[in-house]
């Protein structure tokens, strides 16, 4: 699809500003079908006012998804004891062991790992 910048006029303020090829691309590829309502002065400002510094476009414009919020859907993640294979101590993991595999506490799986070298 081919874009050309168009002028808008704002609903907040009446001025007119310029939705830009690239801003219609973009707006395109979150799926958004609606032409921005506020010109980016307005939107600011709404933003400000409902104390969403995040720098994300959001409802009414655009959207990048969400998950800046912290926590967007996630539960505190349940750890399970088992007892460490190197030392002895206990270990919590956030998987339930099974037994087939050795299970270290973090001192040891960190010595572990330094022992086999860097995975990066």
């Amino acid at each position: 699809m081919s874009y050309a910048d168009k002028t808008l006029t704002c609903r907040d303020c009446g001025q007119s500003f310029t939705f830009t090829v690239g801003e219609q691309e973009f707006h395109a590829s979150k799926g958004f079908h609606n032409d921005p309502s506020r010109c980016q002065d307005c939107r600011a400002a709404r933003k400000a006012a409902r104390g969403d510094a995040s720098g994300s476009y959001t409802s009414g414009s655009y959207s990048s998804g969400g998950y800046g919020s912290g926590g967007y859907g996630r539960r505190d993640r349940e750890m399970f004891s088992a007892t460490c294979a190197e030392c002895g101590n206990e270990a919590r993991v956030p998987f339930q062991p099974r037994g087939d595999k050795p299970v270290y506490c973090s001192d040891c799986f960190s010595k572990q790992r330094s022992y086999s070298g860097s995975y990066r």
